[in-house]
């Protein structure tokens, strides 16, 4: 799921508000943070959701600005 960073929180932490109005915290993803990518206020972000537990989540991808988002996640073709 996508969404924009609202708040930013100790320890990598996140509160990310998703397309349909949520709200949930959000951890930044270990690749994320081996590779010093940095994730500020107004980003808007690739959520991965925990089946567990709907209010968190992994931040895995932070989108570039004025870029279309990576190949995996452009809508299908209907045919």
């Amino acid at each position: 799921m996508e969404g924009t960073i609202r708040q930013a929180l100790p320890g990598t932490q996140f509160t990310v508000e998703l397309d349909n109005g949520h709200e949930i915290l959000a951890y930044l993803a270990g690749k994320m943070r081996k590779y010093y990518i940095r994730v500020l206020l107004g980003d808007r972000v690739t959520v991965e959701m925990s089946t567990y537990d709907l209010s968190r989540g992994r931040i895995v991808y932070r989108h570039k600005k004025g870029q279309p988002p990576p190949p995996s996640e452009k809508p299908k073709k209907e045919e």
